[in-house]
């Protein structure tokens, strides 16, 4: 046998030695009645407050606390209106300092309130005012395109400004 035969011989005989050993450390480690533990994070607890409005009886800001359900939040503001619709259900969480602006209620706003609304002024104003006096309260915001003068391109800069209330 020439020199580089045995070299490669041996090469061979050590490489083999090598994972035959690997592979009984790899099995002696390997326990299959060890059980797989799985770590879920613990999920945040909820608490707070929750600002509720739209189509329900009592639109306002309502305490928030773990295990409270879409329900018992819609139920805490005194339930949905008739007028209400479910499958257009809205949920804005802000970041942290993020201050959200106030908005305007159509329903009870006085003229020079509404006047700080863009593309209201006084005549506007008056006229939305003027409009709830004869024709009772809004129903959504969306009523608001039925007041002269107000058209979806007021409405659109203005939807996200103003609320409705009973």
């Amino acid at each position: 046998m020439t020199t580089a035969n045995r070299f490669w011989t041996l090469t061979i005989i050590i490489l083999v030695a090598i994972i035959a050993a690997g592979s009984l450390v790899a099995w002696s480690k390997y326990s299959p009645n060890q059980p797989v533990e799985i770590f879920i994070p613990r999920s945040q607890e909820w608490q707070g407050k929750i600002y509720i409005e739209g189509a329900v009886t009592a639109p306002g800001l309502y305490s928030l606390k773990e295990g409270d359900s879409l329900s018992n939040l819609i139920q805490a503001a005194g339930g949905t209106t008739g007028s209400a619709n479910l499958s257009g259900l809205k949920l804005y969480i802000p970041e942290t300092g993020e201050v959200q602006p106030q908005k305007v209620d159509i329903n009870r706003a006085e003229t020079w309130l509404l006047e700080a609304l863009p593309g209201i002024g006084e005549i506007l104003a008056q006229r939305i005012v003027d409009y709830r006096q004869q024709h009772g309260p809004f129903g959504s915001t969306r009523d608001l395109l039925k007041v002269a003068g107000i058209g979806t391109a007021t409405y659109e800069r203005i939807k996200d400004l103003i609320s409705v209330s009973d």
